[in-house]
Protein backbone atom coordinates (compact mmCIF):
# COMPACT_ATOMS: atom_id res chain seq x y z
CA UNK A 1 0.00 0.00 0.00
CA UNK A 2 1.29 3.39 -0.41
CA UNK A 3 1.78 5.99 2.15
CA UNK A 4 -0.52 8.53 2.45
CA UNK A 5 0.80 12.09 0.87
CA UNK A 6 3.22 13.79 3.43
CA UNK A 7 0.76 16.55 3.99
CA UNK A 8 -0.38 17.64 7.48
CA UNK A 9 -4.17 19.54 7.96
CA UNK A 10 -5.75 22.37 9.37
CA UNK A 11 -9.18 21.47 9.32
CA UNK A 12 -12.37 23.28 10.37
CA UNK A 13 -15.83 20.42 12.26
CA UNK A 14 -18.80 22.52 11.97
CA UNK A 15 -22.06 21.96 13.72
CA UNK A 16 -24.69 19.81 11.34
CA UNK A 17 -27.08 22.78 12.24
CA UNK A 18 -24.61 24.95 10.36
CA UNK A 19 -24.83 22.91 6.95
CA UNK A 20 -28.56 24.54 5.42
CA UNK A 21 -29.37 24.25 1.33
CA UNK A 22 -27.39 22.09 -0.74
CA UNK A 23 -24.22 22.03 1.00
CA UNK A 24 -26.50 20.75 3.77
CA UNK A 25 -28.13 18.13 1.80
CA UNK A 26 -24.22 16.95 0.25
CA UNK A 27 -23.03 16.69 3.27
CA UNK A 28 -26.13 14.97 4.84
CA UNK A 29 -25.71 12.36 2.26
CA UNK A 30 -21.95 11.87 2.87
CA UNK A 31 -22.92 11.07 6.41
CA UNK A 32 -25.10 8.62 5.61
CA UNK A 33 -22.48 7.10 3.10
CA UNK A 34 -20.07 6.87 6.25
CA UNK A 35 -17.34 9.20 7.36
CA UNK A 36 -14.07 8.94 6.10
CA UNK A 37 -11.65 7.89 8.92
CA UNK A 38 -8.58 10.50 9.48
CA UNK A 39 -5.79 7.62 8.79
CA UNK A 40 -7.32 7.23 4.90
CA UNK A 41 -8.52 10.59 4.09
CA UNK A 42 -5.20 11.54 2.55
CA UNK A 43 -5.21 8.35 0.36
CA UNK A 44 -8.71 9.00 -0.51
CA UNK A 45 -8.46 12.32 -1.74
CA UNK A 46 -5.05 10.78 -4.02
CA UNK A 47 -7.71 8.26 -5.44
CA UNK A 48 -10.22 10.60 -6.47
CA UNK A 49 -7.87 12.85 -7.88
CA UNK A 50 -5.90 10.01 -9.81
CA UNK A 51 -9.13 8.15 -11.24
CA UNK A 52 -10.39 11.79 -12.83
CA UNK A 53 -6.69 12.30 -14.00
CA UNK A 54 -6.60 8.83 -15.61
CA UNK A 55 -10.28 9.11 -17.06
CA UNK A 56 -8.86 12.33 -18.85
CA UNK A 57 -10.55 14.90 -16.83
CA UNK A 58 -9.39 17.86 -14.97
CA UNK A 59 -10.98 17.57 -11.37
CA UNK A 60 -13.05 14.82 -9.50
CA UNK A 61 -16.42 15.63 -10.52
CA UNK A 62 -16.34 16.84 -14.10
CA UNK A 63 -18.68 14.63 -14.89
CA UNK A 64 -21.04 14.80 -12.41
CA UNK A 65 -22.06 11.26 -11.34
CA UNK A 66 -21.60 8.72 -7.97
CA UNK A 67 -17.89 9.10 -8.27
CA UNK A 68 -17.98 12.38 -6.99
CA UNK A 69 -19.59 12.24 -3.45
CA UNK A 70 -18.94 15.38 -1.05
CA UNK A 71 -16.44 13.07 1.57
CA UNK A 72 -16.97 14.49 5.32
CA UNK A 73 -15.17 13.51 8.62
CA UNK A 74 -17.13 13.35 11.67
CA UNK A 75 -16.67 14.41 15.64
CA UNK A 76 -18.97 13.40 18.20
CA UNK A 77 -22.92 12.94 17.65
CA UNK A 78 -23.29 10.04 19.91
CA UNK A 79 -26.46 11.45 21.91
CA UNK A 80 -25.75 14.85 20.53
CA UNK A 81 -25.15 17.18 17.41
CA UNK A 82 -22.04 15.70 15.49
CA UNK A 83 -19.38 18.33 13.96
CA UNK A 84 -18.51 17.46 10.40
CA UNK A 85 -15.72 18.56 8.56
CA UNK A 86 -16.31 18.42 4.59
CA UNK A 87 -13.35 17.22 2.57
CA UNK A 88 -14.02 19.95 0.02
CA UNK A 89 -12.05 17.79 -2.32
CA UNK A 90 -12.99 19.11 -5.30
CA UNK A 91 -12.73 22.72 -5.16
CA UNK A 92 -9.44 22.56 -3.41
CA UNK A 93 -7.74 20.69 -6.28
CA UNK A 94 -9.54 23.33 -8.04
CA UNK A 95 -7.10 26.28 -5.90
CA UNK A 96 -4.20 24.07 -6.40
CA UNK A 97 -4.70 24.23 -10.31
CA UNK A 98 -5.51 27.93 -10.72
CA UNK A 99 -1.93 27.65 -8.15
CA UNK A 100 -0.08 25.83 -10.68
CA UNK A 101 -1.08 27.58 -13.58
CA UNK A 102 0.17 31.07 -11.86
CA UNK A 103 3.01 29.57 -10.86
CA UNK A 104 5.01 27.21 -13.62
CA UNK A 105 6.43 28.18 -16.92
CA UNK A 106 4.43 27.42 -19.99
CA UNK A 107 5.82 24.16 -21.04
CA UNK A 108 5.48 22.38 -17.55
CA UNK A 109 1.36 23.58 -17.96
CA UNK A 110 1.16 22.23 -21.42
CA UNK A 111 2.67 19.10 -20.43
CA UNK A 112 0.85 18.51 -17.09
CA UNK A 113 -2.76 19.20 -18.05
CA UNK A 114 -5.20 16.82 -19.52
CA UNK A 115 -7.22 19.74 -21.34
CA UNK A 116 -6.06 23.26 -22.84
CA UNK A 117 -4.98 25.53 -20.40
CA UNK A 118 -7.76 28.21 -20.92
CA UNK A 119 -10.31 25.34 -20.42
CA UNK A 120 -8.81 24.67 -17.36
CA UNK A 121 -9.02 27.52 -15.71
CA UNK A 122 -12.03 27.87 -16.73
CA UNK A 123 -12.90 24.69 -15.38
CA UNK A 124 -11.12 25.40 -12.23
CA UNK A 125 -12.67 28.81 -11.20
CA UNK A 126 -15.95 27.15 -11.59
CA UNK A 127 -14.92 24.95 -9.21
CA UNK A 128 -13.52 27.01 -6.54
CA UNK A 129 -16.53 29.11 -7.23
CA UNK A 130 -18.80 25.66 -5.96
CA UNK A 131 -17.81 27.12 -2.06
CA UNK A 132 -20.36 30.20 -2.98
CA UNK A 133 -18.96 32.87 0.20
CA UNK A 134 -18.02 30.30 2.55
CA UNK A 135 -14.42 28.15 2.61
CA UNK A 136 -13.00 25.12 2.22
CA UNK A 137 -12.89 22.96 5.39
CA UNK A 138 -9.49 21.93 5.19
CA UNK A 139 -5.98 23.52 4.56
CA UNK A 140 -2.68 21.35 3.78
CA UNK A 141 1.23 21.78 4.10
CA UNK A 142 3.38 19.46 2.12
CA UNK A 143 5.98 18.14 3.57
CA UNK A 144 6.17 20.12 7.08
CA UNK A 145 3.61 21.96 9.77
CA UNK A 146 4.16 25.94 9.43
CA UNK A 147 4.84 26.36 12.55
CA UNK A 148 2.08 29.68 13.12
CA UNK A 149 -0.44 26.54 13.44
CA UNK A 150 1.06 25.62 16.60
CA UNK A 151 -0.07 28.84 17.66
CA UNK A 152 -3.12 28.20 17.42
CA UNK A 153 -3.34 24.85 20.27
CA UNK A 154 -2.87 24.17 23.87
CA UNK A 155 0.49 21.94 23.75
CA UNK A 156 -1.20 20.17 26.49
CA UNK A 157 -3.66 18.63 24.94
CA UNK A 158 -1.66 16.99 22.02
CA UNK A 159 -2.58 13.19 20.88
CA UNK A 160 -0.82 10.29 20.07
CA UNK A 161 -1.44 7.08 18.53
CA UNK A 162 0.72 4.56 17.48
CA UNK A 163 -1.03 1.59 16.90
CA UNK A 164 -2.06 0.67 13.38
CA UNK A 165 -3.64 4.26 13.04
CA UNK A 166 -0.73 6.12 13.26
CA UNK A 167 -1.57 9.55 14.39
CA UNK A 168 -0.64 13.23 15.71
CA UNK A 169 -3.39 15.59 16.84
CA UNK A 170 -4.69 18.29 18.36
CA UNK A 171 -8.39 20.35 19.10
CA UNK A 172 -9.15 23.20 19.98
CA UNK A 173 -12.77 25.09 20.24
CA UNK A 174 -12.31 27.65 17.11
CA UNK A 175 -13.42 30.39 19.65
CA UNK A 176 -9.82 29.95 21.27
CA UNK A 177 -8.54 29.51 18.24
CA UNK A 178 -9.32 33.04 16.53
CA UNK A 179 -7.73 34.22 20.23
CA UNK A 180 -4.51 33.01 20.19
CA UNK A 181 -3.73 33.51 16.32
CA UNK A 182 -4.67 37.24 16.86
CA UNK A 183 -2.53 37.34 19.74
CA UNK A 184 0.13 35.74 18.27
CA UNK A 185 0.25 37.86 15.00
CA UNK A 186 0.60 41.10 17.29
CA UNK A 187 3.30 39.64 18.70
CA UNK A 188 5.34 38.26 15.97
CA UNK A 189 3.97 41.74 13.95
CA UNK A 190 6.00 43.45 16.86
CA UNK A 191 9.25 41.60 16.39
CA UNK A 192 9.35 41.10 12.73
CA UNK A 193 6.72 43.04 11.06
CA UNK A 194 4.38 42.49 8.73
CA UNK A 195 5.43 39.41 6.90
CA UNK A 196 6.64 35.93 7.09
CA UNK A 197 4.82 34.11 10.27
CA UNK A 198 2.44 37.49 11.10
CA UNK A 199 1.10 36.85 7.23
CA UNK A 200 0.66 33.73 7.65
CA UNK A 201 -1.22 33.82 11.01
CA UNK A 202 -3.38 37.03 9.35
CA UNK A 203 -4.71 34.45 6.74
CA UNK A 204 -5.41 31.68 8.82
CA UNK A 205 -7.12 33.80 11.54
CA UNK A 206 -9.08 35.50 8.21
CA UNK A 207 -10.19 31.67 7.26
CA UNK A 208 -11.16 30.70 10.24
CA UNK A 209 -13.60 33.39 10.66
CA UNK A 210 -16.24 32.04 7.91
CA UNK A 211 -17.06 29.12 10.19
CA UNK A 212 -19.56 28.98 12.89
CA UNK A 213 -18.22 30.19 16.12
CA UNK A 214 -19.14 26.89 17.98
CA UNK A 215 -16.79 24.91 15.58
CA UNK A 216 -14.08 23.09 16.58
CA UNK A 217 -10.35 23.33 14.78
CA UNK A 218 -7.74 20.48 14.33
CA UNK A 219 -4.19 20.19 13.69
CA UNK A 220 -3.35 16.85 12.33
CA UNK A 221 0.50 16.16 11.25
CA UNK A 222 -1.26 13.90 8.61
CA UNK A 223 1.25 11.45 6.34
CA UNK A 224 4.16 13.04 8.36
CA UNK A 225 3.88 10.78 10.71
CA UNK A 226 4.99 8.05 8.28
CA UNK A 227 8.16 10.18 7.97
CA UNK A 228 9.00 10.23 11.66
CA UNK A 229 10.05 7.10 14.08
CA UNK A 230 7.83 6.59 17.80
CA UNK A 231 10.56 8.29 19.84
CA UNK A 232 10.66 11.41 17.68
CA UNK A 233 6.64 11.63 18.02
CA UNK A 234 6.46 11.01 21.48
CA UNK A 235 9.11 13.13 22.30
CA UNK A 236 8.02 15.93 19.92
CA UNK A 237 7.30 19.29 22.03
CA UNK A 238 6.95 21.65 18.57
CA UNK A 239 3.74 23.60 19.99
CA UNK A 240 5.25 24.03 23.54
CA UNK A 241 8.43 25.64 21.52
CA UNK A 242 6.48 28.04 19.41
CA UNK A 243 4.27 28.84 22.70
CA UNK A 244 7.81 29.43 24.82
CA UNK A 245 9.30 31.47 21.53
CA UNK A 246 6.18 33.86 21.71
CA UNK A 247 6.33 34.48 25.34
CA UNK A 248 9.93 35.53 24.57
CA UNK A 249 8.62 37.32 22.16
CA UNK A 250 6.36 39.16 24.06
CA UNK A 251 8.67 39.57 26.45
CA UNK A 252 11.72 41.11 24.39
CA UNK A 253 13.94 37.84 24.58
CA UNK A 254 14.78 37.68 21.08
CA UNK A 255 17.89 35.40 21.58
CA UNK A 256 15.62 32.98 23.76
CA UNK A 257 13.29 32.68 20.85
CA UNK A 258 16.12 31.96 17.86
CA UNK A 259 16.92 28.94 20.23
CA UNK A 260 13.78 28.02 19.94
CA UNK A 261 13.49 28.29 16.34
CA UNK A 262 16.73 26.42 16.10
CA UNK A 263 15.24 23.54 18.12
CA UNK A 264 12.19 23.60 15.70
CA UNK A 265 14.31 23.84 12.86
CA UNK A 266 15.79 20.57 13.77
CA UNK A 267 13.17 18.51 13.72
CA UNK A 268 10.87 20.00 10.93
CA UNK A 269 14.13 20.64 8.77
CA UNK A 270 14.70 17.25 8.52
CA UNK A 271 11.62 15.93 7.56
CA UNK A 272 11.08 18.86 4.78
CA UNK A 273 14.87 17.03 3.94
CA UNK A 274 13.35 14.11 3.22
CA UNK A 275 11.43 15.65 -0.13
CA UNK A 276 15.24 15.49 -1.85
CA UNK A 277 15.81 12.28 -0.88
CA UNK A 278 12.47 10.76 -2.51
Amino acid sequence: MMPSPFLSYLRVYEPLRAFTGPAGVAVRAGLARGAVRPDRVGRRERELCLRATVRGRLLPGDLGGADTPVDVMVLGGEGGEPFVCPLDTRPRAAAAVLSFLGEEEPLLRSSALVIPETAARRRAERAVAELGEGAAHVVTAGWTVPLPWFALVDPEERQVRLDAQRRVWWRVPIAKALGRAAHAERVVRGAFGEGGPAEVLRETRGWLENFDRTSLVELDYGGLVDLLDDATLQADDSAAQVQRALRLLRAGDADGAAECYASLREIWGSVAGRRQEG
